[in-house]
Parts: structure tokens; C-alpha cells; sequence
């Protein structure tokens, strides 16, 4: 089996509903994005986990590094650093998980550095077929960026990662982890406006996140796309009085890379191998971006279906309790990944916790009953305790 098979078998896990490929008539339409990497496309922190994958326009938080990076100079504290774990497809298997680390720090009072680290673990994989090896196959990422506030009310940011897929499937000389470099491009508009006698604040967002190299496995001839993401997002907050705020916000997400070629009933399999190879695996990364607008074989209906929305809502008591919910939707014949999430917060002068639960649409879908924990750290705050408990 090619390394890239193993990517495609790992897509549909995470993304496919088992009801989309039951009946006949659905299982011919179905046709997802394909990517390598399908681990870079999870929500790593329950807050925006709580809200339905949202965060391009959000408050920003510390974990602002992979929904939109130019966030990072509009944050109150001055340093931070979060921690999340995500136990998933615990409908299928026991041993599946996301783990993330994200670091952020301001500079003066107009721009911030931030750092993360995720490690997706594939849990430990059986091969009767290889001398009963046992392997541990995993996905790393690791990025580092900056980000600027231009004006007042607008801001850019910018990250560079890089990406390793260890999955291979034996250990001969032919076969290696994929190995690939990428970047974020990120716009963030933070402004504020009078409704009576509240402030209330309108934001909008733009991240077009994981822009680089296809990544190769060893013992393929053919390099497979990353996740480049183009997500664009809006969040409004109005405040009730003093101590009770809500917000609602907004998400659109279609993924740049070229849909896979679907073979026509009466094209001969040389002739389709042909054309899958110059309309999918000879274009560049770049280029599989502007492709990516207009290759759907049901033309601008399903390019229209390519892109996922989501939208949730958070209400906050004194900036201390959190409650959440939202939605997340993505067509059927693309994944059908459609569910929804609940969570809540708490969070002190020197940390807070979050927690959130998917309730999937479909019963089979196995993102159903997944959970996500983070919990951030605002160094200031552990700097003023510190500080308090030296003086007593």
C-alpha cells in the first residue's frame, strides 16, 4: 500500500460520516478534498472547539496562533502559554490524540511573537503482514511567527511552520517521513461603535494558513498537497452592562487544493491515470491554490459545497465564567462533517480552563462525543502572585 493510500484511509476516518458511504446512490457523489496532513486541520483548543471551529475574528486568546496570528498584538496580557489535549475518534479507537503547546509574548504595545508545537499520535498500529511490527505512526508540526499592528484598529501577522508526517507503513531504505515547509498570511480588524449607551465591537478576520511545499514520501513517485486553508471570519461583542458580554461570530473555510479527479464512465483506466496525474499530482502548491477556484466536476454548485461554515456564540459573567455553543457544517458529498458543540470556561487572573463536547448530526459519525481540554497561562498574572508572595 503507498504512503499516500494511508493519507486518503486517514482522511475519510476524520472527515466522512459512516452514512454518506452506505447508500450507492450518495457513495457516487461523494468526492472530499483530499490532503496529506489531515491532522493540521484540527481545532486544537476547546474554547473555539466550544463555538464550532470558529476563531478567525474572535477575541483574541492565547491560542489565536492557528486561527489568526494577527490577533496576537490585541491581547490584554502581556505573555501567555497554553496547553490542550484532544482525544479523537474515540468512536473508533481508544488511542488517538492531539496534543498542542502555544506560546505568544508582545512586544511594546504594537506587536507580538508566538510560537506553537502540535503532535497528532496515531496510537500504536498492528501490521500482521509485516512480521507482526508493531508501528507508531504520527504527524508533527512546528511554527514560530510575528505579528504588527499597522494602525489602531488593524493588524497583520505572519507564521512559518514546519510540518513532518511520519506514517510510513515499513522501514526499508525506500520509505521515509514527509517532510514539507509552510506559512500563514494573516489580516485582523479589531473597531468599536456605540448601540445606546454600550460599546460594542465589530471584528473581522482573514487567514490563509499552511501556504508551501507538497510533501513526498518516500518510496512514492507522487507528492501529495498539504491543508492550505483560506478561512475568513466576523465577530461581534456586545456588552450587557458591567459584568455580562455576548458575542457571536461567523466562519467560512475552503481548503486550496485541487479537488481529486473523478473517473467518467466511459474513460478507459490508462486514459484516467494520465489525466489524474497531469491535473492533480503535476501541479504545484501554488498553483493548485488558483486551481482550486474552479476545478469541482459539478462546476460553481460544488465548489460552492466545498466551503464549511460555522458560527457560535459566548457569553461571559465578570471576564471570570464562560458559556459556549455553535455549529459546524460541511456538505455532505465533502465529508459531512455536521455537528454540534457546547463548552464553557473559567478563567482567573492567572489561568483559565476550557472544556467542549461535539454532538454530531449523524449518530455513526465517529466525531461524535469528542472532547477537547486547554488550559492557558497569563504570565503577567503569574508574575504579580509571585511577586505578592514574596512580600508576605
Amino acid at each position: 500500500m503507498k504512503a499516500h493510500r494511508i493519507i486518503r484511509i486517514l482522511l475519510l476516518l476524520v472527515v466522512c460520516s459512516t452514512e454518506a458511504v452506505l447508500a450507492q446512490d450518495k457513495q457516487n457523489m461523494f468526492n472530499p478534498v483530499n490532503t496529506s496532513v489531515t491532522s493540521l486541520a484540527i481545532a486544537p483548543d476547546a474554547r473555539a472547539g466550544a463555538m464550532g471551529d470558529i476563531g478567525a475574528a474572535t477575541e483574541a486568546d492565547v491560542y489565536s496562533q492557528y486561527w489568526n496570528p494577527a490577533k496576537y498584538p490585541f491581547n490584554i496580557a502581556r505573555a501567555g502559554v497554553g496547553v490542550s489535549y484532544t482525544p479523537w475518534l474515540r468512536k473508533l479507537v481508544n488511542d488517538i490524540n492531539l496534543a498542542n503547546l502555544t506560546g505568544f509574548y508582545r512586544i511594546g504595545d504594537y506587536s507580538a511573537v508566538h510560537a506553537s508545537l502540535r503532535y497528532f499520535s496515531l496510537g500504536e498500529v498492528y501490521l500482521a503482514d509485516m512480521d507482526d511490527m508493531t508501528i507508531r505512526p504520527y504527524e508533527m508540526a512546528i511554527d514560530a511567527g510575528y505579528s504588527r499592528m499597522l494602525s489602531e484598529t488593524f493588524s497583520m501577522g505572519v507564521n512559518l511552520r514546519f510540518i513532518l508526517s511520519d506514517i510510513k507503513y515499513d522501514y526499508t531504505a525506500e520509505s521515509s517521513a514527509g517532510k514539507a515547509f509552510a506559512a500563514d498570511i494573516a489580516m485582523y480588524r479589531l473597531g468599536y461603535f456605540m448601540a445606546g449607551n454600550r460599546e460594542c465591537s465589530f471584528g473581522w478576520g482573514i487567514n490563509i494558513s499552511n501556504i508551501g511545499s507538497k510533501i513526498s514520501y518516500g518510496g512514492s513517485d507522487n507528492s501529495e498537497f498539504i491543508p492550505t486553508n483560506l478561512r475568513i471570519g466576523c465577530n461581534l461583542t456586545i456588552p450587557f452592562n458591567e459584568y455580562n458580554k455576548f458575542s457571536i461570530g461567523l466562519d467560512l473555510n475552503k481548503l486550496l487544493v485541487p479537488t481529486y479527479p473523478m473517473k467518467k464512465e466511459d474513460e478507459a483506466d490508462n486514459d484516467y491515470e494520465d489525466r489524474v496525474q497531469k491535473d492533480y499530482y503535476d501541479v504545484s502548491s501554488i498553483a493548485g491554490m488558483f486551481k482550486s477556484f474552479g476545478d469541482a466536476p459539478g462546476g460553481f454548485k460544488e465548489e460552492m459545497q466545498e466551503i464549511q461554515y460555522s458560527f457560535g456564540a459566548e457569553y461571559t459573567y465578570n471576564d471570570r465564567f464562560m458559556l459556549r455553543a455553535g455549529y459546524h457544517h460541511e456538505a455532505e458529498n465533502k465529508g459531512n462533517r455536521k455537528y454540534f458543540t457546547v463548552g464553557a470556561g473559567f478563567h482567573m487572573s492567572v489561568f483559565s480552563v476550557d472544556a467542549s463536547y461535539v454532538f454530531s448530526t449523524a449518530q455513526t459519525n465517529p466525531l461524535d462525543q469528542t472532547m477537547r481540554f486547554s488550559l492557558g497561562f497569563d504570565l503577567d498574572g503569574m508574575r504579580d502572585l509571585f511577586g505578592k508572595m514574596r512580600r508576605r
